[in-house]
């Protein structure tokens, strides 16, 4: 699986990534290029060997003790503290909030002799409720994410779409995660895709844009791939496995697929790109062995929140009652570790 490197002078877009660094821990964001379908059309993908190599990744990489709980509280600073249900209301994003800024009880990282500040990646939350998250997050640094664009099904029309996106900005939103449209993908319009999500980073401004795949959705491994490349060359910050409400989210095999194509992308053009899993992933082991695939495929970098985040909400508890247990060597019940 392979491109072949993406010329950097191909787009205007590029002579203002220098200027760009100061949100994202020393890496410019990434501006975008051209669109080059024959980079996309060349892109292949053995799906055997991402299976072979994911069926080895849970038995790859085993920390214990100290070790596996520094490891859960790093992933516990990359979660997109979530809530995206109809019966939302203002009191329950209140309390994700808090949740957001104290992960873990004060007794057990004073336990572990931790005294660094720790808190979530971010919270996301549908538009209605974007307001209330930004005040209750004032004083903190956790940014709120707005999810857009007709989310989950992506088929409302691009006006709507925009004005979603410029509407959650304005309220206050930093980070927007936008669905792409499906069949773009599987009716290999890749001119149309990436006029889409260009115009989704246009109406994003400085706020970053992570595009959801939907990778459930996209019959193929390859479409995936080429997907996740259009969606760089358009200019995403993140790119992003799925909804949550497809019937497939994140694995590992997409997971491979989607971030070697980030580390094409970075060798080719020098800029960074996010990856996000979503939908699945409820289990501190789980987190652990993306972590690794993570440090293993891209590098230390993509071990911070600014390169990397879960999407979920129920993992945070699980992290937590896997910390207490490493701290009073039980298991708790899960209502001593609420979410929201």
């Amino acid at each position: 699986m392979s491109v072949e490197p993406l010329p950097l002078t191909s787009t205007p877009k590029t002579i203002t990534a220098a200027n760009d660094m100061k949100r994202n821990h020393g890496h410019a964001r990434n501006p975008g290029l051209a669109l080059d379908l024959s980079k996309v059309e060349d892109i292949r993908v053995n799906f055997s060997a991402l299976e072979r190599r994911a069926a080895t990744l849970p038995g790859r990489r085993s920390v214990k003790k100290d070790y596996q709980a520094a490891w859960l509280l790093k992933a516990l600073s990359c979660i997109d503290l979530t809530t995206l249900s109809g019966d939302d209301t203002p009191g329950r994003v209140q309390r994700l909030c808090a949740k957001a800024k104290q992960p873990v009880r004060q007794d057990l990282l004073d336990a572990m002799g931790f005294d660094r500040p720790l808190h979530t990646g971010a919270v996301c939350v549908y538009h209605d409720m974007v307001e209330t998250a930004v005040k209750s997050l004032e004083g903190s640094d956790i940014p709120v994410a707005a999810v857009s664009t007709g989310f989950p099904h992506g088929l409302s029309p691009l006006p709507q779409k925009l004005a979603e996106i410029k509407a959650s900005v304005a309220a206050g939103a930093k980070e927007i995660d936008i669905v792409i449209t499906r069949h773009h993908v599987l009716l290999a319009e890749w001119n149309a895709l990436y006029d889409e999500v260009s115009a989704y980073r246009e109406a994003c401004g400085e706020s970053r844009i992570k595009t959801i795949l939907a990778t459930g959705e996209l019959a193929t491994m390859r479409n995936v791939a080429k997907a996740s490349m259009v969606c760089m060359m358009a200019g995403a910050d993140f790119i992003k496995t799925s909804t949550g409400k497809e019937t497939s989210n994140a694995t590992l095999p997409v997971t491979l697929a989607m971030v070697r194509m980030i580390r094409e992308y970075q060798e080719a053009t020098g800029f960074k790109v996010g990856y996000k899993p979503a939908g699945g992933i409820s289990k501190a082991k789980d987190a652990l062995v993306y972590q690794a695939l993570m440090k293993d495929e891209l590098g230390h970098d993509w071990l911070q929140p600014d390169l990397f985040r879960f999407g979920a909400s129920s993992l945070l508890g699980d992290i937590e009652r896997q910390l207490e247990h490493h701290v009073t060597g039980h298991y708790s019940s899960g209502n001593r570790h609420p979410i929201g």
